[in-house]
């Protein structure tokens, strides 16, 4: 697929040990956060209508029915590609979900692979404070890939590939396809020596309970599954920057936890000037035997210093980005919250981008994710699918519009994409329309390079006619809960090619491929509050008429 580059949004945390928070903010409306350990967080349904108006590359391959109450019919978006958004104060980047493409005018759809979260928990949060996430806020991929799927574990290789169609329970003559890839399991105890380096926001507007309080939870959980050879420093920013911790040994845990127990919010909010500071402890340790990575705990919002936008903030520390140097951003809070500016620094910096709305996700993000990104085990990763056209008319991807890769950038190994951290899934699904009997439906291609490397290898898979089950029954559940997950983001972003899609038909898709697990139950929960604030939504239009 041909794609121009681009051009250059509360809840009290579960805990109780966490400081209440300051005063003097204006807090949101309570909820019940009371988590249940490996249990469903919360409850989400009831109380809706008044929130409603307010050797990198070897890899193996592996492999509704009833009456739709509420076809939700997303309307059609007119906004451009990446037009910033703000919504009740906060800020989202807007991307034109992609259209159908005729296979024969073009073949190819290439993109990088992406396994941020932050999208997914963010609108969980809306979610369980009784309004939908603003449709801008919503990206397919990471609503997908933030549970994980029993994907075939590769053995000797970097990572697995799998392979799966189905029919589409939205209309008949289409068909959904999932490219899953497994990352390689890397052991706490092989992987590299880690040097973090928290860049932790204390500005005025970190001081309530679900901000800075929780992002220093966030950070004892992160140095509690260290190794000992691991180091770690903190610098802070508000109206200036400070050295609060020099790079210290992970072993000395007492030090640490009282470098972070003393963090105080107030003043403004300089990040540019705090992410200089950052890099420059970053780079002491940073080698090809040392993990060196920067990790910014924030709500988003900067308004002084030198650096305001990703660019410039990324342009001031390039050098050590391109000297291996990764960056991780942690959103926290909502009220001023800037997504769009952790999302494409975290993109920049060769990151992920991740949202704790609770001490839950908090111990999902930094006892699970952020142990598995610190080992990367393929960088710089692109997936370029080639339909065939004698087997496939039309085909659109569902997501990854701000992770497009122009076709001919495929090969070309100087431009960025993404990586693949040790255990991580990647899924992306294609929605397409098949046609006559040829066997290969698409070529799968994924190159990347190894972790220290500068030339990229290449794989292709085969998508074989035999992988597509004949019905959607017959399909895995992981396959039917990935759609289930992918159907319901495209739905509550009013993609153009959602209309007359029904979260119905999604949540019973969720609702039988559960499996016993706490986060899916928690996202069929969510699909039926999203059902009951749509419902009220359009009776409250239909009402004003």
């Amino acid at each position: 697929m041909k794609v121009p580059a681009a051009p250059p949004a509360e809840v009290s945390p579960s805990r109780e040990e966490l400081p209440p928070p300051a005063e003097a903010e204006e807090q949101p409306a309570a909820e019940d956060s009371e988590a249940v350990e490996g249990g469903v967080e919360g409850e989400v349904v009831g109380g809706v209508v008044g929130g409603v108006l307010g050797g990198v590359l070897g890899g193996t391959v592996g492999g509704s029915s009833g009456e739709e109450v509420l076809a939700f019919r997303a309307a059609p978006s007119s906004m451009p590609k990446h037009q910033p958004q703000a919504t009740s104060g906060n800020s989202f980047e807007a991307h034109t979900p992609n259209a159908f493409t005729d296979t024969r005018a073009d073949p190819l759809s290439t993109f990088a692979v992406d396994v941020d979260t932050a999208s997914y928990s963010l609108a969980r949060r809306y979610l369980k404070q009784g309004s939908l996430p603003p449709p801008e806020s919503v990206r397919v991929e990471e609503f997908v890939n933030y549970f994980k799927y029993r994907y075939s574990v590769p053995e000797k290789d970097s990572f697995s590939v799998n392979l799966e169609g189905a029919p589409s329970p939205f209309g008949k003559g289409r068909y959904f396809l999932r490219v899953g890839i497994q990352g390689k399991q890397v052991s706490r105890s092989q992987r590299k020596r880690a040097h973090l380096v928290f860049l932790v926001d204390t500005s005025g507007s970190m001081q309530s309970g679900d901000k800075l309080p929780l992002a220093k939870e966030a950070m004892k959980l992160a140095v509690k599954n260290l190794n000992e050879s691991d180091t770690v420093a903190i610098v802070t920013y508000a109206g200036s920057t400070q050295d609060v911790l020099p790079p210290t040994p992970a072993t000395e845990q007492e030090r640490i936890y009282a470098a972070i127990d003393s963090l105080r919010s107030g003043g403004g909010t300089a990040m540019g000037s705090g992410m200089q500071l950052a890099y420059r402890h970053a780079m002491k340790k940073a080698s090809g035997n040392v993990v060196s990575r920067v990790i910014v705990l924030t709500d988003g919002d900067t308004n002084i210093g030198p650096h305001l936008s990703p660019e410039s903030i990324l342009e001031s520390v390039r050098g050590s980005v391109s000297e291996g140097v990764t960056l991780t951003t942690v959103g926290f809070g909502m009220g001023n919250y800037r997504d769009d500016l952790m999302e494409k620094l975290a993109d920049q910096g060769n990151g992920n981008c991740f949202y704790v709305d609770t001490y839950q996700e908090a111990r999902k993000v930094f006892e699970t994710q952020l142990t598995g990104t610190l080992e990367v085990i393929a960088k710089d990763v692109k997936l370029q699918v080639e339909f065939d056209s004698a087997a496939v008319r039309r085909y659109r991807l569902v997501g990854y519009e701000n992770r497009d890769v122009a076709d001919r950038d495929f090969r070309n190994d100087k431009v960025d994409a993404g990586e693949i951290g040790a255990g991580h899934n990647v899924t992306a699904l294609y929605e397409v329309e098949l046609t006559g009997e040829q066997q290969t439906l698409a070529t799968v291609r994924i190159r990347a390079k190894a972790p220290n490397g500068a030339e990229a290898a290449e794989q292709a898979f085969p998508f074989e006619r035999s992988r597509v089950r004949s019905s959607l029954e017959s399909a895995s559940p992981d396959f039917r809960f990935a759609l289930a997950v992918a159907s319901t983001a495209d739905i509550l972003r009013h993609s153009p090619s959602a209309q007359g899609w029904s979260l119905a038909t999604a949540l019973k898709l969720a609702e039988r491929t559960t499996e016993g697990q706490a986060e899916r139950a928690e996202f069929v929960k969510l699909v039926t509050q999203a059902q009951a604030l749509t419902s009220a939504t359009a009776s409250h239009a239909e009402s004003k008429r």
